[in-house]
């Protein structure tokens, strides 16, 4: 008798530990949520697109770079940002992908593993990078290298979220924290719309890989506050969420531009 309950307990254990282990898992990958896209999302996504500036610090918009839309599928993509900027002061180039995605699809691919599919060689490992930001705060990122014939690109990447008081009361406009978490889909879980960025230099047509690095972490610092400002004046003058964009202009670069992210 006490062998069979002994042997019951341990089933019951043992079942207990399995549901919570996919309750817990199901929750990461978002199994059991609904896949339409959100009041929330769709939100962000518009006011990405929307609202992202065209030039910060010596920073300026100049070519808007294409995009696989299958690519932008396998991201989960609701909006996204794809452009090349120009400093007016060094010419330096870095191009900018940024996805508004859901956790599960944010955290799904990273260069690591989108780059080598597309024929890149990783070289220089990833690493976390810390960038102090124009405003005084800190993003946190990750960069590395990715190689293929003769072409270097230095990638950094980092994810854009809110804190949960801001998460709960829906305040799309509220500034994100930029954070490079070990595990994506633990660090980014609970935030429904997550922004993803890329930035993008291509160091064959940099003077040094310093330079490179340099050149991407000033665009960061000079970038983010920039974005969060544009975001934060459209609860301060809603109407003007519905005017254009500022024109920038579109001459062709000089040089090619950097290769945009593999949607990653």
């Amino acid at each position: 008798m006490k062998d069979s309950l002994t042997g019951l307990l341990t089933l019951a254990g043992a079942a207990a530990l399995v549901v919570g282990v996919t309750v817990w898992q199901g929750s990461l990958t978002e199994r059991w949520k609904d896949k339409s896209v959100s009041k929330d999302l769709e939100s962000a996504a518009k006011l990405l697109e929307e609202t992202f500036p065209a030039k910060f610090g010596n920073w300026e918009y100049e070519l808007e770079l294409d995009n696989n839309p299958k690519e932008l599928e396998r991201a989960g993509a609701v909006g996204h940002i794809s452009k090349l900027y120009r400093n007016t002061r060094t010419k330096s180039r870095v191009s900018a992908f940024i996805v508004c995605a859901r956790p599960h699809d944010a955290s799904g691919h990273t260069p690591d593993r989108c780059y080598p599919g597309a024929g890149f060689e990783i070289g220089e490992a990833e690493h976390r990078q810390k960038i102090r930001l124009l405003d005084g705060s800190e993003a946190e990122t990750f960069t590395g290298t990715f190689k293929k014939q003769g072409q270097t690109l230095r990638i950094f990447w980092t994810y854009g979220i809110r804190d949960e008081a801001a998460v709960d009361r829906g305040d799309i406009t509220a500034k994100r924290s930029w954070i490079a978490p070990q595990v994506a889909r633990l660090g980014i879980v609970g935030e429904p719309a997550v922004y993803k960025l890329y930035a993008i230099v291509d160091e064959s047509r940099s003077s040094t890989s310093a330079q490179s690095m340099i050149d991407c972490e000033d665009f960061i610092a000079h970038m983010l506050p920039a974005m969060a400002e544009a975001i934060a004046a459209t609860a301060e003058a809603p109407a003007a969420a519905d005017d254009p964009p500022a024109e920038a202009g579109t001459d062709a670069p000089a040089e090619g531009p950097a290769e945009p992210a593999a949607a990653g």
